[in-house]
């Protein structure tokens, strides 16, 4: 009690002492106004108000200061004030900002806003260099709210502890809190450090903010602002295809700046583009300030709602450039009848301008998190924060933080896992778990209620798992072991393969594993479990090809150094033919099953290799390009943040055989490469090469298998590993083979031009796969089709039309692709 007294008079004193103007911004008709840019002239020292309009200006000494209030819709107030002692008390009232239309707006003469929006594009570069180098100090603060959470989703119960902890009567409350405070050093277009010095998550005092400077500068003098997809800005070069303009009038600043007001207005409603206002100042032509929303389903998120985006700009009138101070995000989004909406606020001080920076300055490390971000105590962040927290806010952190001091107390702690650990007669069925969470334990039992499958060789299958999982939060560890189990009812066999895996730290991943399995005889899986289920029972159509293959395999990965990861694996290996052994199918069918062999569809007796023991031995790199991180107190995480191609190299050699025969050296390689063509959509590319040694009369698993697709059915993602009409082994090689594919998602660039067309809001999507290898005619296929088709918020189909060529016109035929198919395999 004497310390929590202690600490409340500490506190008490900190928030009555602390060095700061602070006050309310109203209207005239006394309601907040939010998010108003304080700052002190001709300075880059400011700050911005919070929802309620209360403010905070952090000062270091009394004396005479310029005041600047910036809002876009009011005029801006500039107050000179005499500060003999702090805190001091400055509460303003703003009034809406008036408009001015020139005698021009009513001649015959070019629209103004015409002229104007020419003028600030032919001026964009110069204005972007001004602020293209820079240090500055970086504040975020984000907030989610979440509305009308229902008890339960589809029939089941919300049993979220964490979650229903925080929400009241009526589902509603704020379910993420947190803010960064960091240093940043930028320059364009996309060179970036950071380094956050303070860290803080409401209810989560181990947590570290994403709130970080990465990703959200949005520069509005470039032709295309990231928002999922390549949004067009509206001082674009071409942006007069994309956008019409409205002249709203001029009102001049505290500067005696003119400034004018033009309405963004889209030409079609379905692009990627903005509308709003952005505000230009006369002569200079630089933005003042935008005001610009961001509609959901133009940037093809359906789920979002409207995106506002507001930036304010302070002027210095001793280096004439505007830098901004502010950013704010308003978003709206909602599904299932939950109402989500958050707010983003960032405030960027303390500019220090730079032509140029040290070679070196910039490195693959681009955020760096202090070690101890996340400890700083109430009476830091009182002093550090610009922007005052809302009541809301404050009773957010206090609720959460003691909710979260209660949780992390052994009691507790004990006391819920005795609760959740009680064992059920329907968890036999369902499964159950045994959590030790004051050690970091966690035993699995998966249970019976997985979806079964159904294959030829082993009729319905039936899967279950036992696993254990022990994570070292001080040394970022962790020890997984478990088993999986796998019963065939036709084949009446139980399977089982069990795993150890183990990471050192830094030094990297360390899996063993083993036991007995039936594997497709491409690896790859190119037809699923569910999806072949679908096919064998309603179609008799059973593509699944399976062996039965007893293994042990030692498995070691690390990344040696940034963009550089190497492995490397040594297995024995068992491998066994195995056969069909149920008829059973659905709906009846005149044609039959084909075989368990791919190499004689029509043949059930004879097995397509002998039995047979290998060893085999690999190692593996991958390089990624243009690389970069983050580093964390609890690890490091890898961003790519450019657009530069992978590549990867694999050796492969099989040896000690029970049959020499089957031994072989192997080597391959493999590029693959993404890019965002501005807003001409998505191109990507794969190509893979590979060669065979001493391999005449290897094993047919041990050939080079290209993923087909005979079902017209696949995941609907965007697919640069499959064909479509290959027929899963009819290409398959022992020698060299060259393999490509490529993929341009146009993602409505054609189709929202289109009339009519547009309202489908569909993406075109083209592409080509092809495959060269010495024992057949090159093979390659040309798609053209539809993604993003749904209705409403739920757009999960996708169609191609396909055509096939070797040596002339092979085949045609639709592919239906459904994006939930990966999902349903992995239940």
């Amino acid at each position: 009690m004497y310390k929590l007294i202690t600490c409340l008079l500490l506190l008490f004193t900190t928030l009555n002492t602390s060095a700061q103007i602070k006050g309310k911004i109203t209207t005239t008709n006394g309601e907040p106004v939010p998010f108003v840019s304080v700052s002190i002239e001709n300075t880059y020292t400011g700050t911005t108000a919070n929802e309620e309009g209360v403010y905070e200006l952090g000062i270091k000494k009394t004396g005479t200061y310029v005041i600047v209030f910036q809002s876009i819709g009011f005029k801006t107030k500039k107050e000179t004030i005499n500060i003999t002692s702090l805190p001091h008390t400055l509460n303003i009232v703003l009034q809406d900002e008036t408009y001015t239309l020139s005698e021009v707006v009513i001649s015959n003469t070019e629209n103004p806003a015409n002229r104007i929006i020419r003028e600030a594009i032919a001026h964009k570069k110069e204005n972007s260099e001004k602020t293209g180098r820079f240090e500055a100090d970086f504040y975020s603060k984000g907030l989610f709210r979440v509305k009308n959470v229902p008890t339960k989703i589809m029939g089941v119960k919300v049993e979220d502890e964490e979650m229903t902890s925080v929400l009241d009567s009526t589902g509603s409350g704020i379910v993420y809190l947190s803010e960064t405070v960091s240093k940043i050093t930028f320059e364009q277009p996309n060179n970036l450090k950071e380094r956050i010095v303070a860290s803080k998550i409401s209810g989560n005092d181990n947590g570290f903010s994403y709130n970080t400077a990465l990703g959200t500068y949005y520069n509005f003098y470039d032709n295309y602002i990231e928002f999922n997809i390549k949004m067009v800005s509206p001082l674009a070069n071409n942006a007069f295809n994309y956008y019409k303009y409205k002249f709203e009038g001029t009102f001049f600043d505290d500067n005696n700046n003119s400034i004018s007001k033009i309405k963004v207005i889209p030409r079609r409603d379905k692009e990627p583009v903005f509308e709003g206002y952005i505000y230009i100042v006369d002569d200079s032509w630089a933005i003042y300030a935008v005001d610009f929303d961001i509609k959901g389903y133009r940037m093809q998120q359906p789920i979002l709602e409207n995106l506002n985006l507001k930036q304010n700009f302070s002027y210095n009138t001793t280096n004439r450039i505007w830098a901004k101070n502010s950013q704010t995000f308003d978003i709206k989004a909602g599904i299932f009848g939950v109402g989500i909406s958050g707010t983003f606020t960032h405030v960027y001080n303390n500019y220090v301008f730079r032509d140029h920076f040290e070679k070196g300055t910039f490195g693959k490390e681009i955020v760096y998190i202090e070690e101890d971000s996340n400890k700083k105590d109430s009476i830091y962040w009182q002093a550090m924060r610009p922007i005052p927290l809302t009541d809301e806010e404050v009773t957010d952190y206090f609720k959460k933080d003691s909710i979260q001091t209660v949780h992390k107390s052994p009691a507790y702690l004990d006391s819920i896992d005795k609760k959740s650990n009680k064992l059920h007669l329907t968890d036999i069925i369902s499964g159950y778990t045994y959590r030790n969470s004051a050690k970091n334990t966690r035993y699995t039992y998966d249970g019976l209620l997985q979806i079964p499958m159904y294959n030829t060789v082993q009729g319905w299958v039936f899967k279950s798992g036992l696993s254990f999982r022990h994570y070292d939060e001080d040394t970022k560890k962790y020890t997984s072991v478990g088993a999986d189990f796998n019963y065939g009812v036709a084949e009446d066999r139980l399977r089982v393969t069990g795993w150890f895996s183990h990471r050192f730290g830094k030094v990297g991943i360390f899996t063993l594993s083993g036991g007995s399995k039936t594997e497709q005889f491409n690896a790859s899986q190119p037809i699923s479990p569910f999806v072949n289920s679908v096919s064998t029972l309603f179609f008799k159509d059973n593509y699944m090809k399976l062996y039965d293959k007893t293994f042990a395999r030692l498995n070691y990965s690390k990344e040696v150094f940034t963009g550089l990861n190497m492995g490397g694996s040594i297995q024995y290996l068992r491998r066994k033919q195995l056969f069909n052994n149920t008829d059973y199918v659905l709906i009846k069918n005149d044609h039959d099953y084909t075989s368990n062999n791919p190499l004689a569809p029509n043949d059930y007796t004879t097995p397509a290799f002998d039995t047979h023991h290998l060893m085999e031995a690999t190692v593996n790199a991958t390089v990624r390009f243009g690389q970069k991180y983050i580093t964390r107190p609890d690890g490091k995480i890898n961003v790519s943040t450019a657009n530069y191609p992978t590549i990867a190299v694999q050796y492969t050699k099989a040896f000690a055989a029970s049959e020499s025969q089957y031994e072989y050296d192997f080597i391959a390689a493999r590029t693959f490469y993404n890019v965002t063509l501005g807003n001409k959509g998505d191109f990507g590319i794969n190509l893979k090469a590979g060669k065979f040694f001493n391999a005449d009369n290897i094993a047919f698993m041990d050939y080079k298998h290209f993923n087909g697709n005979q079902t017209h059915v696949n995941s609907g993602n965007g697919n640069l590993n499959a064909f479509n009409l290959l027929p899963y082994y009819s290409h398959s090689t022992n020698d060299s083979y060259f393999e490509s594919h490529a993929e341009h998602n146009f993602k409505g660039f054609i189709m929202n031009k289109v009339p009519l067309l547009n309202k489908l809001q569909w993406n075109l999507v083209v592409g080509y796969h092809g495959i060269a290898t010495p024992d057949y005619k090159p093979y390659h296929e040309f798609t053209a089709g539809f993604d993003n088709i749904g209705f409403g918020k739920f757009r999960v189909f996708r169609v191609d039309y396909v055509r096939a060529y070797q040596g002339g016109f092979a085949t045609d035929g639709i592919m239906f692709g459904l994006k939930f198919l990966d999902i349903v395999d992995n239940l």
